[in-house]
Order: structure tokens, then C-alpha cells, then sequence
């Protein structure tokens, strides 16, 4: 089941859904508008290795905006931190970027209960198209949970996304043994 903006609203005051910054005008009848923050990222090697840290170059988007290329992954992040301790947050491309040919995930939409921070976008594009940073990027949509939680992500021991930031994180797919 998925929550309405009024279940949202009241999950806030709860403490079981944390947003900030919080803006009212960015909640709708069943998610709530994230914004392109200011730091976008590349990474510095052609070809990737799933077995080792690939690192990346952080910039920030000049206040004339950046212009995205057909063929490169940028990662970018929201302005916003959320934290979710009762629902499973799903965050989506809005329509209005979906149809200038922008992509905001290429798998990571789904979020775990517990996961508490901001969201890297792992953002592509089928034409060149000019982003800004603040600009509507992406709608969380919260889903309800039936059952207790018994392993949220905030307090496993193997969860590589919970150091806070403010800036794209980079894959940690080698932290995994395989």
C-alpha cells in the first residue's frame, strides 16, 4: 500500500519519516518532490571493475547549469536527507525529467526501512540536456510495511550507504566477497 500525503504528513510529525529540508508545496497526493543538489560526479576510469574501488571526480554544477551527455553515468544527490523508519521509500523520476530523456537510477530505486541519508542518483541521458542544481529531479513514494522489521539498514553491520553526505557516493559493490 502505498501512503497518502496525508499518512506522509502524519509519519513526519511521528519522527517515522524524516525530510530536510521540508517544503509543504513539494508533498503530493501520494509522494514527495526531491531536488538535484549541487555536486554531480564522474568516474575517473573509462572501464569499471566490480572488484575494486573505482573513484570519481565531484563538481558542482555552475549556477548557469551543466549539460549532461548521451553515453556518460553522472551520480548526483539529492538536496535533501531523508530517513525512513516505517516504510519502504521507492524514489522515481519525476515525468517532466522523464521526458526530457533523463534517467535518475539505472537499478538503486528502492530504498530499505532505515536507510537515513541522501540519495545518490546514478543519472543518464539519451539526448544532451542542461540540469540545474535545485531543480526538481525525482518524487519519493513511501509503501507500507506489514510485519516487524527485524534487520533495518541503519543498524546492519554490512551496509555500505550510512556514512551522511552531501555529496554522490560511489559504487561500494567491492566491500562485497564475491
Amino acid at each position: 500500500m502505498i501512503l497518502s500525503d496525508r499518512k506522509i504528513l502524519e509519519s513526519i510529525k511521528n519522527k517515522e519519516i524524516v525530510i530536510e529540508p521540508f517544503d509543504p508545496s513539494c508533498l503530493g497526493t501520494n509522494s514527495y518532490d526531491v531536488h538535484l543538489g549541487k555536486t554531480l560526479a564522474t568516474y575517473k576510469d573509462e572501464v569499471l571493475d566490480a572488484k575494486k574501488h573505482n573513484t570519481i571526480d565531484t563538481f558542482e554544477i555552475p549556477e548557469d547549469g551543466f549539460v549532461i551527455m548521451p553515453g556518460v553515468l553522472y551520480l548526483g544527490v539529492t538536496e535533501e536527507y531523508t530517513e525512513t523508519h516505517n516504510s519502504v521509500p521507492f524514489l522515481e523520476g519525476k515525468s517532466s525529467v522523464g521526458r526530457l530523456g533523463i534517467d535518475i537510477h539505472a537499478t538503486a530505486g528502492k530504498g530499505d526501512v532505515g536507510f537515513c541519508n541522501t540519495w545518490t542518483l546514478e543519472i543518464s541521458c539519451v539526448h544532451p540536456v542542461r540540469v540545474y542544481k535545485g531543480m526538481p529531479i525525482g518524487q519519493l513514494i513511501y509503501f507500507a510495511v506489514e510485519g516487524d522489521i527485524e534487520n533495518y539498514y541503519n543498524k546492519k553491520q554490512n551496509a555500505k550507504y550510512t556514512e551522511r553526505t552531501t555529496i554522490p557516493v560511489e559504487s561500494m559493490m567491492w566491500k562485497n566477497s564475491f
